[in-house]
């Protein structure tokens, strides 16, 4: 029994974020096929609707390093989950940024 919950222990991580990953790329899959990915005016607010996938990504892995460090989570483990989540929250932000209207100067 403590080997199948070692495992399991191990595999959730990877399985959880893979998921996640899934998830946002046939989500992000659909909107361009269907021609509906997000479009702001400015370049500079095009470039930031653009990094708001992989800033979660990095953002996610800094606070995971940070738990990581300062609980009694396993590094590896908030390694794991801190990518995931935060491709997920940047992509919740993407679809949130893309949903605004941009403000005329």
């Amino acid at each position: 029994m403590s080997l199948v919950l070692e495992i399991a222990r191990i595999l959730l991580p990877v399985v959880l974020s893979g998921g996640i990953a899934l998830f946002v790329v046939i989500r992000m899959k659909h909107k361009y096929k269907k021609g509906t990915l997000g479009k702001k005016k400015s370049k500079g607010a095009q470039y930031l609707l653009d990094s708001l996938i992989p800033l979660g990504m990095m953002i996610g892995c800094n606070v995971a390093i940070l738990v990581g460090i300062y609980t009694s989570i396993s590094l590896t483990t908030a390694i794991g989950f801190g990518p995931g989540i935060g491709l997920l929250l940047g992509y919740v932000a993407y679809e949130v940024y893309s949903k605004t209207a941009e403000a005329s100067p």
